[in-house]
């Protein structure tokens, strides 16, 4: 965080999309928000994964590159590579520049890049294959001798990479989802869950959320009326976009976009802190959060409560976005150690 206090909460910023950028100008505004992101004291930065992405261990090398301490959250599917090529692309990043990155296990995506593959599990066997692939995982960077493991999915006989990794630059672990599939393969590798949360109001008991990461945008300005300004102008009504989204929800798979659909549709088109019309109308795949510093500070205090231990922010394109979140979790903070 800002003033070089140790956060409470892991928080990472996220690539941006490349739309319609340049290689030049996509590779400029790349290093300039994981410059940005380490300039204000977040932990990280998500890399992407899928058919439309660059790939994700190499955007992790450019970031680790420009920056000094910066972790890469590189996203892993298994459908575009072994766990043996895994582990050799985490330990050369070790050798070579002496940093870590951290690891979000994804199980697919969207279904024609899975047909494009020629992925034909379906969703649970689809998280029985990722909990099995963090296994490997696991084992062969944990390994001081050959690994042998006989599974389901992945077979290996005798296994041994070097050169082996630093003990301090073993990677986190994350597991994306909110299906009970998920939560099985989370469990199974003491893994950090991430999905994107739901409004406030819908969560019950004590610490529901507790160890797990949520995935929002912030637009966070001095007042409500900026922010909302902000808001409205980069995400303005789009009847086509709306439309899109609403096709494609009726075909999704995955739990976390069924269930945020029908919250989207319920959504009121008031001014909520908590605002999904850029998820609605197929802009982004997260809700935000819109407001004064105050109002998102309060917001956040509410997920940090339930037990939320880290943050993937979305669309952070300009530096004052960055800058004005950071005010806004310095503010959440302290409220949190007054709640508790």
């Amino acid at each position: 965080m800002s003033g070089g206090d140790e956060p409470m909460v892991n928080i990472y910023t996220a690539c941006p999309p490349m739309d319609e950028h340049s290689p030049g100008s996509y590779r400029k505004l790349l290093i300039d928000v994981a410059r940005w992101t380490e300039e204000t004291g977040f932990t990280g930065i998500l890399t992407h994964t899928d058919n439309s992405t660059l790939d994700p261990w190499a955007a992790a090398q450019l970031i680790i590159e420009h920056t000094d301490s910066l972790i890469p959250l590189v996203a892993v599917n298994p459908i575009y590579m072994h766990p043996l090529s895994a582990v050799r692309m985490i330990n050369t990043l070790g050798y070579f520049c002496a940093r870590r990155v951290d690891l979000n296990l994804v199980s697919g995506g969207f279904a024609r890049h899975l047909r494009e593959a020629g992925c034909t599990l379906d969703h649970d066997q689809r998280y029985d294959r990722l909990a099995e692939y963090g296994e490997v995982l696991k084992l062969l960077l944990a390994a001081e001798r050959p690994v042998s493991h006989s599974g389901e999915y992945y077979a290996l006989k005798s296994a041994n990479l070097t050169p082996k990794l630093a003990p301090d630059l073993m990677p986190g672990f994350f597991v994306s989802g909110a299906s009970d599939a998920c939560r099985r393969a989370q469990q199974a590798l003491g893994a950090t869950r991430l999905s994107y949360p739901h409004e406030l109001s819908s969560y019950e008991g004590p610490s529901p959320l507790q160890g797990t990461g949520v995935g929002f945008g912030i637009i966070a300005r001095e007042s409500a009326a900026e922010a909302w300004s902000i808001a409205h102008d980069r995400f303005p009504i789009d009847e086509l976009g709306e439309e899109l989204h609403e096709y494609a929800s009726g075909s999704a798979e995955s739990h976390w976009h069924r269930t945020l659909s029908h919250d989207a549709q319920l959504a009121s088109a008031r001014e909520n802190p908590y605002w999904l019309y850029p998820f609605k109308s197929y802009k982004t795949f997260s809700p935000y959060l819109v407001g004064s510093h105050a109002e998102v500070a309060e917001v956040l205090s509410g997920y940090l409560s339930l037990g939320v231990s880290t943050v993937i922010l979305d669309g952070l394109l300009e530096q004052p976005d960055l800058q004005n979140a950071a005010m806004a979790f310095d503010l959440a903070q302290p409220r949190l150690h007054t709640d508790r």
